[in-house]
């Protein structure tokens, strides 16, 4: 299989039809970021608390419930924080590794294990598991009674949220190669949107019944290597308007009551959006950082001062786009030029996921494990 030439992509390939590893890496040759900027000093910021959840080497992410973060780690650890101050209400060791996760609705939490089960968590307890049939990379979303699953097959699964039984399964076909990475899954009011290859779905979350598909990324090139398109966790959305990330091909906005797309642009990038009413931001795969007008997506500005450090997903918090990067370091960019007003650093490890805000604190996870917490000055 052909090996991918851009040096900065992290991901990899799996075989959907035999869910086999496909031989997909990285170049050793990665480019050498440049001397980072200088800051404004805009934006101030000091450390609020610090936590460890253990290593972080499979996709992971941070999520917020009513003041409270919900974390896991790798080798099995799942845990609920005080947002405030970072002590445990809860912590959970598992038996297996954890391959994705964590969802939840403030109550019931869930996590993808290595070996293919959900694992549904209450009070610290797990209450069930459900065996998939095929791997997941995503968080399952637990919503409405109920967690649902999108599986590396392309399908989504509905799962009873307190027994576990199952309710309906939806798949759709597509190319043999899917994205080791978060793909998308999120509710809508009475709607549940899915990616499945290039195309955004909508689903009914009470049938699994199909409302409406729309193309937001075209495949392209000509090995399946470079045809793959996916969209990727991390959307932007103000009302009935979602924006979301093909990788490496578009970002597109979507008006998700009538499936209808209101503007794509070419974007080379892996990692989700953010936004807020006047504009979306992303950052493409050599860590150059883009922001587009909702309206018609013009562009709006271009920070390429960190190009090549691995930025992650970006994430609001007031005035600044703040993003983690492979160093372990935080950059906080003006929403309105992208200028560089701050940075702090944590473990020295890389940030995985995006940072998430928890009440007025701006929480990141490192790869080793590190769970840093930060406030306004």
């Amino acid at each position: 299989m052909t090996v991918l030439s851009r040096a900065w992509m992290r991901w990899t390939c799996l075989a959907a039809l035999s869910l086999a590893l496909g031989a997909c890496s990285s170049s050793p040759d990665k480019p050498k970021p440049a001397a980072l900027p200088s800051v404004n000093g805009q934006v101030a910021v000091q450390k609020a608390w610090t936590a460890n959840i253990g290593q972080v080497s499979t996709p992971l992410f941070a999520s917020v419930h009513a003041g409270r973060l919900a974390v896991a780690s790798t080798p099995g650890q799942v845990a609920l924080i005080d947002g405030a101050t970072g002590q445990d209400v809860w912590r959970l060791q598992l038996d297996t590794p954890i391959q994705a996760g964590v969802g939840g609705d403030g109550q019931r939490f869930a996590v993808i294990t290595r070996t293919n089960e959900v694992v549904a968590i209450e009070a610290g307890q797990v209450i069930w598991r459900y065996r998939l049939p095929a791997m997941s990379y995503t968080a399952p979303l637990v919503a409405g009674g109920r967690v649902f699953v999108l599986t590396a097959d392309r399908s989504v699964t509905a799962l009873d949220g307190t027994t576990g039984q199952k309710l309906w399964t939806q798949q759709r076909s597509g190319d043999p190669l899917v994205l080791q990475q978060a793909g998308l899954l999120i509710p809508l009011g009475d709607t549940l949107l899915a990616g499945w290859g290039g195309r955004l779905a909508s689903l009914n979350p009470n049938t699994g019944q199909v409302r409406w598909e729309t193309l937001v990324g075209a495949s392209r090139g000509t090995n399946e290597v470079e045809r793959l398109v996916d969209l990727v966790s991390g959307v932007s959305r103000q009302g009935n308007v979602v924006c979301v990330r093909a990788f490496q091909a578009s970002v597109s906005c979507v008006d998700a009551t009538r499936g209808n797309a209101l503007w794509t642009r070419p974007a080379q990038g892996h990692e989700g959006l953010d936004g807020d009413e006047a504009m979306v931001f992303g950052v493409e795969s050599d860590s150059k950082v883009l922001a587009w007008q909702r309206q018609g997506g013009q562009p709006a500005w271009t920070q390429e001062a960190l190009r090549f450090r691995g930025l992650s997903a970006p994430t609001l918090w007031a005035r600044a786009l703040v993003l983690g990067d492979d160093g372990g370091l935080l950059h906080f960019l003006s929403r309105q030029d992208g200028q560089v007003m701050q940075r702090v650093s944590t473990d020295g490890s890389p940030i995985t996921g995006k940072p998430v805000v928890v009440g007025q604190n701006l929480v990141v996870v490192t790869r080793t494990g590190g769970i840093f917490a930060f406030r306004p000055e």
